[in-house]
């Protein structure tokens, strides 16, 4: 069985193959397409020098007075000719031009009306003094002229069709929505508006499921009914899915191990089968395909097949996590994965070991996730059944569930994927409470309206901890975070041995310094966090670049705690060696490299926990703490000695360990 990261990784490298060339797409028609090319600006906003609000164009060293009103410059009008001189003021709109000469605006508010001259001409009291360029918009001051307003890549929303319609642009070149075939498989199946059922016979529910969900997807579809199971059958329903230039096809059912699944094999002469298992659950069956057209009479083109569980969650599930990045590809987006967000399970999960589980679940945002902090807390839908469609019934987020133990415990760290918007329900709807945890969760989001402060209970916890996972794959969705998790879990189960420490943010960024470096100032500068963990990137690739970041804004080294996290890992593996971690001290925030390994992150952490809540106090400027008691040199541990000579070393008085 393939792994789901290669899975996935075999599908969009195939989708890539598959996009087609963009075209030109009318404005109005080009809404939720992904654009092909930059659209640069060819005038500058504004192209004239604007007032920002109604009131009187004037010389701003004039100051207040009594002035003449020479001209009025409104919205649509150009102004030329109008010129203001020291003296004099002209009456403006919001929007409309500033006259020549004039170089500031003051908003009617600061102005009185004065009685007509004789003449009739009119005049106006200046109450307020104003500076030079006040209330004007200057020429491009919004966009100037060939600046780049979207850029190749981006989703055409409501706001990019108005900011196109702005530069006047009409016509842009985008990538064609996808066609998808979508037909269900089985003798068993009858539609769904069949009254009464016959023994054996199930309404066909995954076919509907399946074109509301490429529907939503923004895709075209082709509804293809009901296949048996019968080679032949197949056969047509995949050539009349061809024949209407789908560019995925979907089907459901067939592909199991029974006589009668003979999607697979139809699969097979029609095109190349790229796999038919994966290790996952639900969806093991899924298969996934190339086929070409063999029609004489039109140009060879190839789809994308997906023989689908027929399992309804499985089929569901599948759709998410393999469909949906392959219609983003096809569409255009740069990056097609779905969403992750960590979050906190309210109550005990069942794991398997073998195969990742892909938990339907609810996600919210509350106040306080359990750990002190806010957070995203994850309520299961209930049992699990791949024949179970109520699962999915409300469920936006999978959660990712496998571990080496039985039972994940309420309030552990687990990665979601994002298959829908995450809504909260009313405060009366919360599920009912099934652990400590959850009673927590659910009086906590109650009471959040009435106990603001619960946001930063966090700030209060007497070691902040953040933990940064440093990772390309992560970053952009293709893998799933797994040291970033078990960090969390080790700061949790050793929050005693840290003098109190609570995780207080966790991040992920892909493998570039000015993004490391960012975040770490950010947290050490801002947020004030007492310690910040980073995972991964510190080995000798050329996207290895964790340690230079981090160099980059520490302002004293602690080389001694790299030193004890390579002589750990050396106990596992010769390979520590070639870490370049970095560790040090920016302000009052302590900042370790960590390996990216989530096994080695839990034994480095083992390792430093001697010495961690000694240096949070220091940190802290407690000169009060004490350094630990002296251990005779007969007794120590190979730590105790090292620690020792550190510190002799440290003080100028030499090191036992120097030859």
């Amino acid at each position: 069985m393939l792994q789901v990261e290669k899975a996935l990784a075999a599908v969009l490298s195939a989708a890539a193959a598959c996009r087609a060339a963009p075209s030109a797409v009318p404005l109005l028609d080009a809404l939720g397409l992904v654009l092909a090319e930059d659209v640069r600006a060819p005038d500058p906003l504004p192209p004239f020098r604007a007032s920002v609000k109604d009131g009187y164009a004037v010389v701003a060293a004039d100051g207040p007075g009594e002035y003449p009103v020479i001209a009025e410059a409104r919205a649509g009008d150009d102004a030329l000719g109008v010129v203001v001189t020291p003296g004099t003021v002209a009456y403006v709109t919001t929007g409309g031009p500033i006259p020549d000469g004039a170089d500031a605006v003051v908003q009617v508010e600061d102005t009185e009306q004065v009685a007509a001259a004789p003449d009739g001409s009119k005049r106006v009291r200046i109450l307020a003094r104003v500076a030079e360029g006040h209330d004007i918009r200057s020429v491009g001051c919004d966009i100037e002229k060939d600046y780049i307003v979207l850029k190749s890549g981006e989703n055409i929303g409501p706001a990019e069709i108005g900011l196109l319609a702005t530069v006047g642009v009409t016509t842009v070149k985008a990538y064609r929505r996808p066609t998808i075939a979508v037909f269900s498989t089985g003798d068993e199946l009858v539609q769904p508006a069949t009254a009464t059922l016959n023994r054996g016979q199930i309404r066909d529910s995954n076919r509907a499921m399946l074109l509301a969900a490429a529907i939503q997807q923004k895709c075209k579809v082709v509804d293809l009914g009901i296949a048996k199971d019968t080679e032949e059958s197949l056969m047509e329903h995949m050539d009349a899915a061809l024949r209407s230039d789908a560019d995925i096809i979907l089907t459901s059912g067939g592909v199991s191990m029974g006589d009668r699944d003979l999607v697979k094999p139809c699969l097979a002469k029609m095109g190349k089968i790229h796999f038919e298992k994966i290790r996952m659950k639900p969806g093991k069956p899924l298969t996934f395909a190339e086929i070409t057209s063999n029609d004489p009479t039109k140009p060879s083109k190839t789809a994308l097949a997906f023989g689908l569980p027929g399992n309804p969650v499985s089929c569901m599930v599948c759709f998410n996590l393999f469909v949906v990045p392959a219609i983003r590809l096809v569409s255009g987006w740069s990056n097609p994965h779905l969403e992750r967000v960590h979050v906190r399970i309210s109550h005990p999960l069942r794991a398997d070991p073998h195969r990742m589980e892909f938990h339907r679940a609810v996600i919210r945002w509350v106040l306080d996730d359990g750990s002190g902090r806010p957070g995203y807390v994850a309520e299961s839908t209930g049992q699990q059944a791949s024949s179970r469609l109520l699962s999915m019934k409300s469920a936006n987020a999978l959660l990712e569930v496998q571990s080496s133990e039985q039972i994940l415990a309420a309030g552990a760290s687990v990665q979601a994927i994002l298959i829908s918007d995450i809504t909260s329900p009313p405060l009366d709807k919360l599920p009912a409470a099934s652990s400590p945890l959850s009673s927590h969760l659910v009086s906590s989001a109650k009471g959040a309206l009435a106990d603001a402060p619960q946001v930063a209970a966090s700030q209060n916890a007497e070691v902040k901890v953040a933990i940064l996972t440093v990772s390309d794959t992560v970053s952009s969705g293709a893998g799933p975070d797994r040291s970033g998790p078990r960090a969390v879990s080790v700061v949790n189960s050793s929050s005693e041995k840290l003098g109190g420490a609570v995780v207080v943010a966790t991040a992920v960024v892909p493998d570039e310094v000015d993004k490391i470096k960012e975040i770490l100032v950010k947290w050490s500068d801002i947020d004030r966090v007492n310690l910040i963990l980073t995972l991964g990137g510190t080995g000798f690739t050329p996207r290895d670049v964790t340690p230079e970041a981090t160099k980059s804004v520490i302002e004293k080294e602690a080389p001694g705690l790299a030193f004890v996290m390579i002589q750990e890992s050396l106990k596992v593996t010769p390979f520590a060696m070639l870490s370049r971690a970095a560790c040090g001290i920016r302000g009052s925030t302590l900042i370790i490299n960590m390996p990216g390994n989530p096994n080695a992150v839990a034994e480095c952490m083992e390792a430093l926990l001697p010495a961690l809540k000694h240096a949070m106090k220091q940190l802290k400027g407690d000169k009060r703490e004490k350094n630990p008691r002296h251990i005779p040199h007969a007794e120590a541990t190979p730590v105790d000695q090292w620690e020792r000579s550190f510190r002799a070393a440290s003080s100028g008085g030499g090191c036992s360990c120097d030859p």
